[in-house]
């Protein structure tokens, strides 16, 4: 016997799976070279060592001087590059030192007028005709960006470029980071073969375990193909109690409404809490999200019963899935990656269900556009690989007008 039908609309679903995700507790931490954490998720605070800048730093190749001398010619009295200090003694009114970018301004100076805004005669500048400088134009003051000892990373951050340089700015050559979660993947289903064997006439390889394998190590998990599990009870629950050392299981098919759809049933036996079986969207309505109980031997553990047709798995994953297991990976819990794009063509719409087509979309600074992408429906593993992310078309409206903003999920 399933589990009692409990189908959501899409945004109360996704705010189910938000909601588990923020109570997550942190996992635990490992600390690893600052060029190996790329990806990974900080789980310390970074403080800065020293401020930052840690001088009266110049923006621009100039001349650095009095703002309140510019009204007459400056004698240029030397010159300050990158790394140097001033060493040439006091400097008097009237003078002015030529600057280079990153170059620490002299004390008794307040501002920088960049090289092509002067005239030059010898060993004299004049600002150009019109021109203008005010005190602390082209200067970072010193700790304008950070103090010593102030924060400028905190744990949950996702550690990218950015990041990486900043850390080594304040001396860090290793980072705490938060251990990747473990994603048990089980594909069910009579017709699926491994993926070098001869599939039959009526058998298919097995390319969901290995999308979905894609997907998780992209989203910072570690994930762990288990062996295909048949459409037989006994099997497949042998295959779940497997996944128990995991810290989510992920189930591809059955999850529908057929005869040999099993995976409710069988994690109902298992004790499984449900909070959904199902969302109303296309592709993906059959998806399933739930918790197994606790054990002797392991903790409660969350699982996702995917579509089996391939783009309803990588819609949903996308959709529902990835925001939950950043979260375990010690990520601050948020939503899928949403942005807007104008329609590039009339769409119909679907009266009830939101709609998560494969399209294409354009990154025009300008106009960003969305294009559908044609497909034979959610089994189209060909039309999801041209597609860089999905059309999100909500459930209201009948028909999307070309040039209408609608909203894009990335990928």
């Amino acid at each position: 016997m399933q589990a009692a039908a409990r189908v959501l609309g899409f945004d109360e679903a996704l705010a189910k799976v938000l909601a588990h995700a923020a109570a997550l507790p942190r996992p635990q931490s490992e600390t690893l070279a600052l060029m190996a954490c790329a990806d990974r998720v900080l789980a310390e605070t970074i403080l800065a060592d020293r401020d930052q800048p840690p001088f009266d730093r110049s923006t621009r190749d100039g001349f650095a001087l009095r703002a309140a001398d510019t009204a007459a010619p400056l004698k240029v009295v030397g010159q300050i590059r990158a790394g140097e200090q001033w060493q040439g003694g006091a400097l008097e009114h009237g003078t002015t030192v030529e600057i280079m970018t990153g170059a620490p301004i002299p004390l008794a100076y307040d501002a920088v007028v960049m090289i092509e805004h002067i005239e030059r005669d010898q060993d004299s500048i004049r600002l150009t005709a019109g021109r203008t400088i005010r005190s602390g134009e082209n200067i970072v003051p010193q700790g304008s960006e950070a103090r010593a000892g102030q924060s400028v990373l905190l744990p949950g951050t996702v550690i990218e470029g950015a990041e990486i340089a900043l850390a080594a700015a304040c001396g860090r050559s290793d980072l705490q980071v938060f251990r990747r979660p473990r994603v048990a993947i089980v594909a069910t289903g009579d017709e699926l073969v491994t993926l070098n064997a001869t599939p039959g006439p009526q058998q298919i390889r097995n390319s969901n375990s290995y999308g979905l394998a894609a997907l998780v190590a992209r989203t910072g998990g570690v994930p762990v193909q288990m062996p295909i599990a048949p459409d037989r009870r006994a099997e497949l629950e042998r295959t779940i109690r497997a996944a128990r050392d995991s810290d989510l299981i992920l189930l591809s098919g059955g999850v529908s409404m057929g005869k040999y759809d099993l995976v409710e049933e069988v994690l109902e036996g298992l004790g499984a809490e449900f909070f959904f079986t199902g969302v109303k969207m296309q592709p993906g309505k059959p998806l399933v999200f739930g918790r197994l109980p606790a054990t002797d031997e392991f903790p409660s553990q969350f699982f996702f019963g995917l579509p089996g047709n391939p783009v309803s798995t990588q819609v949903t994953f996308h959709c529902f899935v990835e925001p939950l297991l950043r979260a375990m990976g010690g990520a601050t819990a948020q939503g899928p990656r949403f942005v807007q794009a104008t329609l590039a063509e009339d769409v119909a719409g679907k009266p009830g269900l939101m709609r998560v087509l494969p399209a294409r979309w354009t990154a025009d600074r300008v106009r960003p556009e969305v294009r559908l992408v044609g497909w034979q429906g959610s089994g189209d593993l060909a039309a999801n690989a041209r597609a860089n992310c999905y059309a999100v078309l909500p459930p209201e409206r009948e028909r999307f007008a070309a040039g209408d903003v609608i909203t894009v999920l990335l990928r």
